[in-house]
């Protein structure tokens, strides 16, 4: 495939960035290549969508069958995905009844882009279930909470029902052993969340689609819900929520011994959803204001793209506090929430305002979960100081530093 040099360049750029951080945005493409951020987003709806590793193995599983049943391995097959696509992928056949297909990303930087993924189909004479198994190089899971029991091959059930689907067209009613392979898994896992998720062996075969879209936010969200759904399992009902480094360093340095930590990054309310969802009933959240005076305006959502809002906040519960107009107007005249931490830390009144609104977030937060989540926040300024804590805080930092003790 050609690509001009601009979008190389954009490409060069996620996957450089990709390997610093958990999540890539437009805005930090726009200040890495010192382009407009408007000019980047239209340039990322430019790039190609890619199939998944779950498409890959449906592909190769659906031709390992053809293979057996009509004596010619195809050269290429063609897939309906969950999207509702229709994918044309080329085989590759390997040793007897064993069939490849490269898995093509698009111009998403997935560090599994171009790996080959294999599929050896043993179909058996009676009726019966499609089994499946994990060959070189696909992981194993080894820890409760992800969607697959502890001991099963990590083929997530959407591409299972994917692969079943294309095996059963062949084969009917007869039951099958699926083997599912990936050549140099091993090396590339090890470049995944799959070793924090606890998946080892290998990579996982994934896809809720079949298609890749680049810098997808299912990817993301799905990645968050398995890791909260880890915590839920190991841990018990208690969990912390930081929106980024600075929060984890913190707890990590201050209370050694908390486990459950999940980096909700811009997604708090999501997380706040799939909490109340798993049964959790007490959160922590931990981090700086930049991005946790938000939810005081119920902007549950913290990407910098959807809303500011802490210019507001900061101004308003200022001015609740008993602040002067003059002193308002000073805080609404700074550029950035660092600027306002550091002019509101010369009031007089600023340990009140700092403490109105993170009784604020905390009620939003508690609002957002119904009522079922306790919710405690230690709002931290540039420097990793403690501005606030809410006023459950230390009871809901005792259930996550006790939880999972038992």
């Amino acid at each position: 495939m050609k690509i001009q040099e601009s979008a190389e360049n954009y490409l060069e750029t996620i996957l450089i960035l990709s390997r610093k951080n958990p999540y890539v945005r437009s805005i930090d493409i726009a200040n890495e290549l010192s382009f407009s951020k408007p000019s980047v987003s239209v340039a990322m709806k430019q790039l190609r969508e890619g199939y998944t590793t779950g498409s890959c193995a449906a592909a190769a599983s659906f031709a390992s069958v053809l293979w057996q049943t009509s004596g010619k391995c195809p050269e290429w097959v063609e897939l309906e995905v969950p999207a509702g696509k229709l994918l044309h992928l080329e085989i590759q056949a390997e040793e007897a009844y064993t069939c490849g297909v490269q898995k093509d990303g698009g111009d998403d930087p997935d560090e599994t882009n171009g790996c080959l993924v294999t599929a050896s189909v043993e179909i058996l004479p009676a009726a019966g279930a499609v089994q499946f198994r994990a060959g070189t190089g696909v992981g194993t899971i080894t820890r409760k909470g992800l969607k697959l029991s502890v001991g099963e091959p990590a083929i997530n059930p959407v591409p299972r029902q994917m692969i079943e689907k294309a095996v059963r067209s062949v084969i009917g009613e007869k039951g099958a052993v699926v083997t599912i392979s990936v050549p140099n898994g091993e090396v590339i896992a090890e470049k995944t969340f799959n070793g924090r998720l606890g998946i080892t062996g290998g990579i996982s075969i994934l896809g809720t689609t079949g298609i890749v879209r680049p810098m997808s936010e299912e990817a993301i969200r799905e990645t968050l819900y398995l890791e909260l759904s880890m915590c839920r399992q190991e841990y018990g009902t208690a969990c912390a929520f930081v929106t980024g480094y600075a929060g984890e360093s913190f707890l990590k340095r201050q209370y050694p011994q908390g486990k459950a930590i999940v980096l909700c990054s811009n997604y708090l309310g999501y997380l706040l959803d799939c909490a109340e969802e798993l049964g959790f009933t007490h959160v922590l959240l931990a981090g700086r204001t930049g991005k946790l005076v938000k939810p005081a305006a119920d902007i549950m959502y913290l990407h910098s793209h959807t809303a500011g809002g802490q210019r507001e906040v900061i101004c308003t519960h200022a001015a609740l506090a008993g602040a002067s107009r003059a002193q308002v107007q000073q805080l609404y005249q700074c550029n950035t929430t660092r600027d306002m931490t550091e002019l509101l830390c010369t009031y007089p009144l600023a340990e009140q305002v700092w403490h109105t609104i993170a009784e604020k977030v905390c009620e939003n937060c508690m609002r957002r979960t119904h009522g079922k989540i306790q919710v405690g926040l230690l709002l931290l300024d540039e420097n990793d100081r403690i501005l606030a804590e809410s006023s459950q805080t230390d009871s809901i930092r005792k259930a996550w530093l006790t939880c999972g003790t038992n």
